[in-house]
């Protein structure tokens, strides 16, 4: 017979039930696993047209401007129409394109951003607390999956036989090398304070003092780490200051010129899929996941204080909410990010991230490692030193010296050009010449003597004239 009563099992009864017992409730367990699937499949589906209608507002708050407001509340069936338009849009494939892989690129790039949420955890519990809770290899799994995301760019642009797409894919896989190094290493930072790859167990070591999140741990060097991150991720959604992928400026639309109707759409909801996901996972390796800044705010605490179906509910409310609270925060900051950054020219991304991010990231690795081996002396002592090296490197440089000498102000003006002083009224009409001259306040500014410019006027004045 089949226990329904450890459907939710939110006291861990299901661990504590032997193998053969276990065995005969495969099909509750079937039936869990499909109820968590939908969960996380769902909870990113359900939050892209929210989340499209959240960025226009706040971009018009910022750019004090009108966000949508005419269709629905505050504008809130916005989203909805324009997927209604995208639904029932003309869906073309150009001439010449690689059909196959023009259809499959838009979903190869949509699936990765619904499949990671499978180990991304949302509560304390080992049965309810993720898609696949107690995962060990979730970092692993986090990193494999999100570098396969960038193929579905490519392809986009391959296929399209068009060089604006093919440029878009180009610089799209150019940018994921150059920035995916350095947010793998700032990954491999977390790794080593928590000495896990089991994402919950990475949240469940920061526990619940802020103090003892990764962000604050090894001060400044799990902040480093996490700016890191953060600066990866933007690049790593294709959003300003690194959406070069799709630079309107430059490629029309980039990667995704030639699509239209549904398939634009799946981009489009790729990508806010993928800003989704990227919050989630800062959220769950640098700032506590579902753990809330004070015992007294978190679900765990209460979990483990309070027994009995007021403390589980009360836990899971506050785990959910703190988890949602740190994504829309991080969300908030991809829109500020883009309402504020100018897009970077293409070679100033690459050699930001492979003479900037992942130098850095490499010294911070190496500190954290000597701290966790040694004590913090000695890598207090590492950072002292790479501080100081850094720092006498960056003085250096030929854009400081630039800086420091001014060179720009030292430089004396000679010119023999006499500026124009006349007023629009020295223009002379039907053909005469009026002599224009310039005075002497200027002419001892520009290092030159008098001079005098005459200014004929078209002959077609003559014509009109008469």
């Amino acid at each position: 017979m089949i226990d329904w009563n450890l459907f939710f099992n939110t006291h861990g009864a299901w661990e504590h039930l032997s193998a053969a017992s276990q065995a005969n409730h495969w099909v509750l367990d079937l039936v869990r696993m499909v109820v968590r699937v939908l969960i996380g499949l769902f909870s990113v589906l359900l939050a892209v047209p929210p989340l499209v209608w959240w960025e226009r507002r706040l971009l018009g708050w910022m750019q004090q401007r009108q966000g949508p407001n005419r269709v629905g509340p505050f504008g809130l069936l916005q989203t909805i129409a324009d997927g209604v338009k995208l639904l029932f849009k003309e869906d073309m494939n150009p001439l010449k394109v690689d059909t196959v892989l023009f259809v499959l690129a838009p979903i190869a790039f949509l699936i990765p951003s619904l499949v990671i949420p499978g180990v991304l955890p949302w509560g304390p519990s080992r049965i309810w607390g993720a898609v696949s809770p107690g995962n060990s290899i979730g970092v692993l799994y986090l990193l494999a999956w999100s570098s396969l995301a960038v193929y579905g760019i490519v392809m986009a642009g391959w296929s399209s036989n068009n060089k604006y797409s093919l440029l878009g894919g180009l610089r799209s896989s150019a940018q994921m090398i150059s920035y995916e190094l350095a947010m793998g290493l700032a990954v491999i930072a977390v790794v080593l304070m928590s000495h896990t790859l089991n994402l919950q167990d990475i949240v469940d070591d920061q526990g619940y003092w802020i103090y003892n999140w990764h962000w604050l741990q090894f001060f400044p060097l799990g902040f480093i780490a996490m700016i890191i991150y953060v600066i990866s991720m933007l690049a790593e959604t294709n959003r300003a200051p690194f959406d070069l992928p799709e630079a309107e400026t430059e490629l029309v639309a980039g990667y995704h010129t030639e699509y239209t109707s549904m398939k634009f759409a799946t981009f489009f909801m790729g990508e806010y899929a993928n800003m989704i996901i990227t919050s989630a996972i800062c959220a769950t390796l640098f700032f506590g996941g579902y753990h809330g800044p004070i015992p007294w705010l978190d679900g765990s605490y209460w979990i483990q204080h309070m027994p009995g179906t007021g403390g589980q509910v009360l836990g899971v409310v506050l785990s959910v909410g703190w988890f949602t609270i740190k994504i829309l925060i991080g969300l908030y900051f991809f829109i500020w990010v883009r309402a504020t950054m100018p897009r970077l020219r293409y070679d100033m991304l690459m050699r930001f991230g492979w003479q900037g991010l992942l130098p850095i990231s490499l010294f911070t690795i190496l500190l954290i490692a000597l701290g966790i081996t040694y004590g913090p002396v000695a890598w207090l002592s590492g950072f002292a030193f790479f501080a100081i090296v850094g720092l006498v490197w960056f003085a250096k440089t030929k854009p400081t010296q630039k800086f420091a000498n001014n060179t720009r102000r030292s430089v004396d003006l000679h010119s023999n050009a006499v500026p124009f002083k006349g007023s629009p009224t020295d223009i002379g009409r039907g053909g005469t010449s009026v002599p224009v001259q310039s005075t002497a306040g200027s002419d001892a500014a520009w290092g030159t003597g008098s001079a005098t410019a005459t200014v004929t006027a078209d002959p077609g004045d003559e014509a009109l004239k008469s």
